[in-house]
């Protein structure tokens, strides 16, 4: 006999790990939203150089690359069907 997998209930209430799950990432999102108001409230009045722009600019254009290739890869491998 095979195993067969049960249909995912789509309308089956948030189990407690759900609602655990939820709460830790609230309880980081609101630290993450706490530190970046500290950090700049600390760091009012200062500046960035034109290398740190151009770095700045350089890290952004790089992982907006690595992100539009992982995603062009991702759906290459959907619709040449390698990923099953």
């Amino acid at each position: 006999m095979a195993y067969t997998e049960p249909e995912p209930d789509d309308n089956a209430p948030l189990g407690i790990g759900g609602w655990l799950a939820i709460a830790v990432l609230l309880a980081i999102l609101a630290g993450a939203i706490f530190y970046a108001v500290h950090d700049w409230n600390i760091l009012a009045g200062t500046g960035i150089s034109t290398l740190g722009w151009v770095f700045l600019s350089l890290g952004v254009i790089v992982t907006t690359g690595v992100a539009i290739g992982l995603m062009g890869l991702l759906f290459y491998s959907n619709r040449n069907k390698l990923d099953r």
